[in-house]
């Protein structure tokens, strides 16, 4: 019988604040960079992370916004941002860049509220297919990093799905969970399966976790 996997403890962080934040869909869209709200928010994570023991490595999502608020954590540690695509937003096609006020009234909205797993965007991605990629990429990280902790900048959409992936949650109620800009939340990957930590941690909370 194989000896059991060490678990490795995964913090994945919601980039900062961008001006946008709130106010349109920004998907993919490049050049889209934190605000000063952003970087105060990347600061604050780079030092609430800083206070545990050991951090082997810092992924990122390839867009801006999620490289930018890397960018300290690694700093912090010495460390460089790895960027991980598969760690990127979802890809919202024709929508991107949209107004949110204009979106909410379309009746694909409460689709999306309410079965996203049965949406996908036109021109871009499906929902079923975002959970899928993120667990993917979550899953290759692991595999490299046992028993360690490593830090993986990404976006709320990917989150809230590997969250509800985590708990065995329907991805149908993905949009119950919170995940703010400059939040951690922690999962540790096991031989048994994945055990949440902390959902949406924003002030304190990380005292207790291994690493």
């Amino acid at each position: 019988m194989p000896a059991p996997r060490p678990p490795t403890l995964v913090l994945l962080v919601r980039h900062g604040q961008t001006p946008t934040t709130g106010v349109v869909l920004p998907g993919r869209a490049p050049g889209l960079h934190l605000s000063a709200a952003g970087r105060r928010q990347a600061d604050a994570v780079a030092g609430r992370i800083g206070r545990l023991a050991k951090v082997a490595a810092v992924y990122a999502s390839p867009l801006e916004r999620a490289r930018e608020t890397a960018a300290p954590i690694a700093r912090a540690r010495r460390l460089a941002v790895r960027v991980e695509r598969d760690l990127a937003d979802l890809d919202v096609g024709r929508w991107t860049g949209q107004a949110l006020r204009r979106l909410r009234r379309k009746p694909e909205w409460q689709a999306i509220q309410r079965h996203p797993s049965g949406f996908a965007f036109p021109g871009g991605e499906s929902f079923t297919g975002m959970q899928a990629r993120v667990a993917s990429a979550l899953a290759r990280l692991v595999e490299r990093h046992p028993g360690m902790t490593i830090v993986a900048v990404s976006h709320a959409d990917p989150i809230k799905a590997a969250v509800a992936l985590a708990l065995g949650a329907p991805l149908d109620h993905f949009q119950r969970i919170a995940v703010a800009p400059g939040s951690v939340t922690a999962i540790v990957y096991r031989d048994l399966g994945p055990l949440v930590l902390a959902v949406n941690s924003l002030d304190g909370g990380l005292a207790g976790l291994p690493g």
